[in-house]
């Protein structure tokens, strides 16, 4: 159908002259709903994926914006207000001003038609906005949001939170139970000799960080299937006309804190190589929901970038992410490359500071690389990077980036296999394949770990070719690997003796005879998510016995509370609720086919988020791609 458009909007078009005209774009939904957006230019495709969008989850697409505006505070209270605070204090519309220049002429409009039509959108259905300030939005102030948003990604929330409540920051650890998959199979792999290509992102439900799913298609040789998340005026990771790609995050360390040597008594100097500096302040005005008048903080800045001070000092933080404002265009020019070498082309703009990137094309070429903002740091003086710096010297103010070609990498390795699930790189082919930690920079952080979806992936992948069909049962195995690699090892609870405590003795054995498949009929499988909401929390270590006897007496405690009986079933515990359907789901935290959920008051487990976007892709010889996809 094509977009249909108030009088009032044509009007203000033509008065306006703005850059797009909507009567050019059409809008298709297929049967699912999908957006299949048409027009003769990209930033008229733009401009109908931020109308398409909007009509599916216009909220989102606010929440994206309140940040910039000063408004998260007005909409969410004090949870709200610390993301305006964190705008400010990051500096996003700064970065996003000094750097405008270096953003090229065709991407400048593309994003002109995106704005254009979330302003357009928010015109034409007034009683659909939340906040009247929210709008209009401003080009400059859209690429400020997403500078804002990758900084988040890159740690930056968790940082703040760990200073906020006066804990020296930790590094950012891997988020154990969520996490995304990626797999590149060679031509001369697969049975029938096509190359092919999963994406298959974990990500929330709902919300700005859901995938959506569209289709964008120009008389400009833009043409792409794929997710975006809120705000994405292009496809994320997706596929187009000659090649595909998906992210998993990464964990490199690319983010670094430094606690400020600070002047005995003013509170504004601090101490970098024997001499005094004053921190640059700004004073930040808070609107906070429910509160009449605005709240007061101080936003401080040092050399070493936004800085905070709580009881235990003041600390600076330092990354990439709110370096660089180009990672959308990035993402366009990945959108259009139409081989290999266009594709790294646009990777060596290196705006974009983060992601796993793997990649399948009909050339029967398959990639993967390490993507990130990696800083050259001293690594000569003994520091740790991994810890809180100290930020009285030159010597850890890092200021440039180890080049794309330094980051590991592969290109058609011998086994025709690439694969990413949140682990180390160095374990992202056949063993023969796969690179080694040495040949890297330690200061680097390079991830060394498997997790147990990447232990499970060498269990299902053998020397045989590998099937469309058998791809599918490869992504959607619900199985633990035969030896766990969670953080927390729980072996002990295999050794529980239930002569001894009789009274968790179905709770021991239904543990001991799991078979580790996480189906939505598994008893085992929902004893295993209890034990694990109940020490997800708990620093990385082994159990001792006792331990385990307190956390199953816990699992217990919570199957006879909520459900009234001990045999419940993963499927009984875990829902998938969509409007007044409610479906028993499988999966469990760092499996293949991963889910996670907030407890509900009748002690149901409702998904919030897990398998969220999945593309499988072909890539015959001849022809265009071969695409199923599900977005739940």
């Amino acid at each position: 159908m094509r977009i249909v458009f108030t009088t009032i909007l044509s009007i203000i078009w033509m008065l306006c002259k703005a850059q797009v005209n909507p009567a050019n774009i059409t809008i298709v939904r297929d049967s699912f709903g999908v957006p299949h957006i048409f027009a003769p230019t990209d930033p008229e495709v733009s401009y109908g994926l931020a109308w398409a969008h909007a009509e599916d989850d216009f909220k989102s697409l606010q929440e994206v914006v309140w940040p910039v505006k000063g408004l998260m505070g007005k909409a969410l209270g004090k949870r709200g207000a610390a993301g305006d605070y964190a705008f400010r204090l990051l500096r996003c519309m700064q970065i996003t001003e000094q750097r405008w220049h270096e953003l090229s002429p065709a991407f400048i409009k593309l994003i002109e038609g995106y704005v254009q039509g979330v302003n357009d959108y928010a015109m034409a259905h007034p009683d659909e906005v939340i906040l009247k300030r929210t709008f209009p939005v401003t080009p400059k102030e859209y690429i400020a949001a997403t500078v804002f948003a990758l900084s988040v990604f890159n740690g930056a929330e968790g940082a703040l939170v760990r200073i906020f409540n006066n804990r020296v920051p930790d590094p950012p650890a891997p988020d154990g139970k969520k996490g995304s998959n990626a797999f590149a199979i060679h031509g001369n792999k697969t049975t029938s000799g096509e190359a092919m290509l999963v994406v298959n992102a974990h990500q929330p439900n709902t919300g700005p960080q859901a995938f959506y799913e569209a289709h964008v298609c120009s008389e400009e040789g833009w043409n792409a299937l794929g997710g975006l998340l809120a705000g994405g005026p292009c496809i994320f990771h997706g596929v187009n006309e000659h090649l595909g790609w998906a992210h998993t995050v990464n964990y490199v360390d690319r983010f670094d804190v430094y606690k400020l040597t600070m002047h005995p008594t003013d509170p504004l100097l601090y101490e970098v190589d024997g001499e005094w500096k004053k921190l640059e302040v700004e004073k930040v005005k808070l609107k906070i929901k429910g509160i009449p008048f605005s709240v007061s903080r101080k936003a401080y800045w040092s050399i070493y970038g936004a800085t905070m001070k709580n009881k235990q000092g003041a600390y600076s933080m330092r990354m990439g992410a709110n370096m660089e404002i180009a990672a959308i265009e990035q993402w366009y020019m990945m959108n259009k490359a139409k081989n290999h070498t266009e594709f790294y082309h646009a990777l060596s703009k290196q705006a974009l500071s983060m992601f796993n990137i793997v990649y399948a094309d009909k050339y029967d070429t398959i990639f993967y690389i390490n993507n990130a903002l990696v800083p050259y740091r001293d690594s000569l003086n003994g520091f740790n990077w991994k810890a809180t710096l100290p930020g009285n010297t030159s010597k850890t103010l890092w200021t440039s980036f180890k080049p794309l070609e330094y980051l590991p990498q592969y290109v058609n390795p011998k086994s025709g296999v690439l694969f990413n699930t949140n682990h180390s790189s160095f374990f992202a082919s056949g063993q023969e394949d796969n690179l080694k930690p040495e040949q890297y920079a330690k200061e680097d952080g390079w991830e060394t770990y498997h997790n147990n979806r990447s232990v499970r992936v060498y269990e299902l992948l053998g020397p045989e070719k590998i099937s469309f069909d058998r791809l599918k049962e490869i992504k959607f195995d619900k199985q633990l690997p035969k030896q766990l690699a969670y953080p927390i090892q729980i072996d002990t609870m295999f050794l529980l003796d239930t002569l001894k405590h009789p009274e968790i003795s179905y709770q021991i054995n239904t543990f001991r005879n799991w078979d580790r498949n996480a189906i939505p009929d598994s008893r085992g499988a929902a004893v295993f998510l209890l034990i694990y909401r109940n020490l997800e929390r708990t620093t990385p270590r082994q159990l001792t016995y006792q331990e385990c006897v307190e956390v199953l007496k816990k699992v217990k405690e919570y199957q006879v509370k909520y459900f009234g009986r001990e045999d419940i079933t993963l499927g009984d515990l875990q829902r998938l609720v969509r409007g007044n359907e409610s479906f028993p789901m499988y999966g469990i935290p760092d499996v293949l086919t991963a889910e996670w959920g907030e407890q509900q008051h009748d002690g149901t487990i409702k998904v919030t988020g897990g398998d969220g976007y999945v593309m499988f892709i072909r890539f015959p010889k001849e022809g265009l791609p071969q695409i199923e996809s599900l977005n739940m």
